[in-house]
């Protein structure tokens, strides 16, 4: 059994992490007070987390089948992150909306879904303004007459992004272009100089002559807008960027070109960090083991796998951590029963009823629970959380909480209906209609 968390829980944390719950969807934060099972990881990540922060690159590979939980560890993760100040970025890898072989549409999504402590997606704006402030406060600092600080920050400017310039000099010509907009009033094209820096296209030909850029962000100028970035990030106050590639496995859907370019630039993306080239970045990319082990995976392109392979023929419990391939197991019984019986205790932190909750929603109830939508779902345990979760959330946890004479028990029977089931889960439990699936607790 896992213990209830001694620490109060605010609130709001509280009522984010359940309603996300309560959805079927995974909480964008507050995931500590949902966490089970990965303290394993925790001595080695943090000492990688503490090693960007100190101008490092670190790249993880994450692998595990679907409900594994790999969209949990990665926002868990990229919450450990935010506490140490960074920024970060979730990107959702798909055929049509962000095609990997097309790194200028992974940039552009980059900067989208930016966010810091401070700011959620996208942060891009706040960022900038915070790295021009920053360079003023250091002209200041140098002495520099008021008079002549907007020479002073075209100095610094230059001479940061100095190498940036060597690989994407329109970079600093945009930044210059954004904040000179700035000063003359005009915010329209301000906004529209940001919006070619942050990988928009079809930003305005008036705007980008005033600010000295051509056309739109191509494959190859993203990576050095990728680095200008993290230099900016660094100057207004950030330790580094956090960057997920979600859903990688994707790839293995795609025509074999648009594959086989894929690969090539994921193995391009690894080199680049490998070499020192993004100081204070983290980046993690997730998939499926048939998309590290099969032949439409990264197999396909030996250099890549040969960069990505890691020992995983002993014992799970003996995974090396530091290894650049990570594999979460997925859940069992035992272990979503606890990962349940955790959540109770976080909903009864807050509740009207916390006694009845503690009384009709006990250890065996929810091990019971577990059990059923296990079963409902082919017996495949591992693709059960998010339902599981929804259902001990929306229908079981809520409706004792607010009704005094609901039993589990007695008036609650368990119905999976085709519609609430993701195309995998659908897959599994083998439903052709919506109401087949019908168990009693």
């Amino acid at each position: 059994m896992i213990d209830p968390r001694p620490s109060p829980v605010s609130a709001a944390r509280r009522r984010t992490a359940l309603d996300a719950l309560r959805r079927g969807a995974v909480p964008e934060s507050g995931l500590d007070l949902l966490a089970t099972g990965l303290d394993r990881f925790e001595c080695a990540l943090n000492a990688e987390l503490e090693a960007v922060a100190s101008g490092a690159s670190v790249f993880k590979a994450v692998r595990g089948e679907y409900g594994s939980g790999k969209t949990f560890f990665t926002r868990w993760l990229g919450e450990r992150a935010k506490q140490r100040n960074f920024a970060v970025s979730e990107i959702q890898i798909s055929e049509t909306e962000t095609p990997l072989h097309k790194l200028e549409t992974v940039y552009r999504r980059l900067t989208e879904r930016l966010s810091t402590t401070s700011f959620p997606p996208s942060a891009l704006r706040p960022v900038v303004d915070a790295w021009f402030y920053a360079l003023e406060e250091d002209a200041l600092a140098a002495g520099v007459d008021e008079n002549d600080l907007s020479t002073a920050v075209e100095e610094l400017l230059a001479a940061r992004l100095a190498e940036v310039s060597r690989h994407a000099p329109s970079f600093a010509a945009a930044l210059r272009g954004y904040r000179t907009a700035l000063l003359q009033g005009d915010e329209s094209t301000a906004a529209a100089v940001l919006a070619w820096l942050g990988g928009q296209p079809h930003v305005a030909a008036a705007a980008r002559r005033s600010a000295g850029v051509r056309g739109d962000l191509d494959h190859f100028g993203a990576l050095g807008f990728l680095q200008g970035l993290l230099t900016v990030l660094r100057d207004s106050g950030h330790r580094g960027l956090f960057i997920v590639l979600d859903e990688v496995e994707t790839l293995q859907r795609v025509r074999s070109d648009a594959r086989d370019k894929a690969l090539n630039a994921l193995r391009q993306l690894i080199d680049e960090v490998h070499s020192g080239r993004f100081p204070g970045l983290y980046l993690v990319i997730t998939g499926t083991p048939a998309f590290y082990d099969g032949q439409q995976g990264i197999q396909r392109l030996p250099p890549l796998a040969q960069r990505l392979a890691t020992d995983f023929t002993t014992d799970p419990r003996f995974d090396n951590p530091r290894a650049v391939q990570l594999r979460l197991s997925g859940f069992t019984l035992e272990s979503l029963t606890g990962l349940g019986m955790t959540i109770r205790d976080l909903y009864m932190s807050g509740a009207d009823s916390p006694d009845r909750i503690k009384e009709l929603a006990d250890d065996a109830y929810i091990a019971d629970l577990a059990r059923a939508v296990g079963g409902a779902l082919g017996g495949k345990v591992g693709v059960a959380p998010r339902l599981f979760l929804k259902k001990l959330v929306g229908d079981v946890l809520d409706r004792i909480d607010q009704f005094p004479d609901f039993a589990p028990r007695q008036h609650y029977r368990l119905t999976v209906g085709a519609g609430e089931l993701t195309d995998i889960e659908r897959n599994v439990a083998g439903s052709s209609s919506p109401d087949d699936i019908d168990l009693e607790l």
